[in-house]
């Protein structure tokens, strides 16, 4: 199923996936959409009943208002389709604004499945200069945005952060796509590589009670390493895996490999609270 609803004052793409008696929401990763997530749903379709949106900007959804800090709009959205206690799976960006939502709304979160979450500060707050350094190695995409050169801004990006895939190789239709979307990545800057929603300040993570999964590539920018192993030190209890031979894209590259973690933990939360109940 799928439709268009309001959400946070947003026209939202919405889409639903399984029948399963857990209910889960998915935040997709920029650049991307919401039926990305398809090869993941269809693994899952009987445990969990999946609700999906496409973020400002991507997919159905409307354009980023450009006032709004696009990851607290994010958040808000998710918000606005959450009715009961549910489990949230982001990857990339949509990873870093579930741990977010998270935080401010724990009561709401069933379970954390976050698949290399983008938040950038927590890496940066356990090591000195990191940040001097990315930041150094995203100047040229930056430039390149502000020099009206798109082309060469989302080529950049997908360097590192294609998972693999070279750009030549894109679709004409998604190199196209990623393009018009480039620019927010830029836009997300703040919101993941400094700590805007709190989550650093003591205690934040340390007494988020959610069962959390940390899912990375192996062979993913090393950035991505050190925001779990942060997040894996803060939050008690977290699970870390690895896929390897995986990049940053893993959900779509290797689907199986991602469900055969996921999966596992999913069950043994939800046979947990049903113990619990």
């Amino acid at each position: 199923m799928s439709g268009v609803r309001t959400c946070a004052g947003v026209d939202t793409q919405v889409y639903s996936f399984g029948a399963g008696d857990e209910p889960a929401l998915m935040l997709h990763c920029t650049m991307g959409h919401s039926m990305a997530f398809m090869p993941l749903a269809t693994g899952l379709n009987d445990l969990l009943s999946m609700t999906a949106f496409d973020l400002p900007g991507h997919g159905g959804s409307a354009d980023w208002d450009g006032v709004t800090p696009i990851q607290r709009q994010t958040v808000d959205m998710a918000l606005d389709l959450l009715t009961e206690p549910t489990h949230l799976i982001g990857h990339s960006f949509g990873g870093a604004s579930a741990l977010r939502l998270a935080c401010e709304r724990p009561e709401l979160v069933k379970s954390l499945t976050l698949i290399e979450p983008v938040f950038f500060a927590a890496a940066y707050a356990d090591h000195p200069g990191l940040k001097d350094s990315h930041m150094a190695e995203m100047a040229a995409l930056g430039t390149a945005i502000d020099a009206g050169e798109p082309e060469k801004a989302a080529r950049l990006f997908y360097t590192d952060w294609g998972g693999g895939r070279s750009w030549d190789a894109l679709p004409e239709q998604m190199r196209r796509r990623a393009e018009k979307q480039i620019y927010l990545v830029v836009a997300a800057n703040d919101e993941v590589g400094e700590d805007v929603g709190g989550l650093l300040a003591a205690g934040a993570l340390e007494n988020l009670a959610v069962p959390t999964l940390l899912l990375e590539g192996g062979r993913s920018p090393h950035y991505v390493a050190k925001v779990n192993a942060a997040l894996a030190a803060r939050i008690k209890g977290a699970e870390r895996a690895v896929v390897e031979n995986a990049g940053h894209m893993l959900p779509i590259s290797h689907p199986k490999e991602v469900l055969s973690v996921i999966r596992p933990f999913m069950e043994r939360v939800a046979n947990a609270k049903g113990q619990a109940a």
